[in-house]
């Protein structure tokens, strides 16, 4: 076999890359070392598309009960639960928002107005991703999103997460030209950094640290509180010289099962009693990050 040159590749122009060690210092209010967000997927799905499943055997069935009932026990039963579990450590959610849950489940959106939750946009439904869409299709798409969010919540998203952290070239700017101002999509670092969109900036997910992936993997309850515990310890041993994000991602119809309530709660008990964290909002995240991180400022 030989190997064949390529020549049609497509460069990374969304942003550049920037070593970790070559960066404006980062200091996070209060001399916290960590900034910590809990993101927590509060999601719609259709019955009659295929989605995140337990078990693939039947996730082309039309209806598909055995992973459409898994998934639909977030929003009926496993959310509740894990609000408890936020409201017992004072925790605020930054809450990647379906819009389509405005229309069918706007009690959730209810109890996250009384919380002040931050609300992000997530796109329409995570049965549909916007990859593929042509610009005017994704316009009216986004638009639509944000427009439907807003009017649920009485603000204006600031921040995306796509559906399944999808997107296209034109996400970016189309998102800036809507006044939505940070990403999440690109989970590729411990910082946030700007985008080479203008006024876009991207903030730290987790795809690892993540219910959905750690547990699909067998990851067992006691395990997944020490991963968080290390997460946690090893960001914190990192920041010496500049403050790291930690993101904790969350779906309801994983963490939200009545065995795993424990581990979310200790989980979080352990980040709330941390010394050197601001338990804060991507919000608050991004916003910090823009007032107070200059080019040129010398990392330590």
């Amino acid at each position: 076999m030989t190997n064949t040159p390529l020549t049609d590749t497509v460069e990374n122009r969304l942003f550049p890359y920037s070593p970790i060690t070559e960066r404006p210092r980062i200091d996070w209010p209060g001399g916290a070392r960590i900034a910590a967000y809990i993101g927590l997927n509060v999601e719609h799905f259709l019955i009659d598309r295929p989605s995140t499943s337990i078990w693939q055997g039947t996730a082309d069935l039309v209806p598909d009960a055995l992973n459409y009932g898994w998934r639909d026990y977030g929003s009926r039963v496993g959310v509740w639960r894990t609000i408890d579990s936020l409201d017992r450590h004072g925790i605020r959610a930054s809450v990647l928002l379906n819009s389509a849950v405005a229309h069918h489940n706007p009690q959730i959106i209810e109890a996250g107005l009384s919380r002040n939750w931050a609300w992000l946009a997530h796109g329409r439904t995570n049965s549909i991703l916007q990859a593929g869409m042509s610009l005017d299709e994704e316009r009216r798409f986004l638009t639509d999103v944000v427009d439907t969010i807003a009017a649920a919540t009485g603000r204006r998203p600031r921040g995306w997460m796509g559906p399944g952290l999808t997107e296209t070239f034109h996400t970016p700017s189309l998102l800036a030209e809507l006044g939505l101002g940070y990403l999440l999509d690109w989970t590729n670092d411990d910082q946030p950094y700007p985008l080479n969109v203008p006024g876009m900036i991207s903030v730290p997910y987790s795809v690892e640290l993540n219910d959905l992936l750690l547990f699909g993997k067998g990851v067992t309850g006691p395990e997944f509180v020490q991963i968080v515990k290390d997460q946690y310890e090893q960001l914190r041993a990192d920041s010496q010289d500049s403050g790291r994000v930690m993101a904790l991602a969350l779906h309801p119809f994983v963490i939200g099962q009545p065995f795993r309530a424990r581990y979310l709660d200790q989980a979080l008990a352990y980040l709330a009693a941390q010394p050197d964290i601001w338990l804060t909002t991507s919000d608050e995240i991004a916003a910090h990050y823009r007032r107070t991180v200059t080019p040129g400022r010398p990392a330590a």
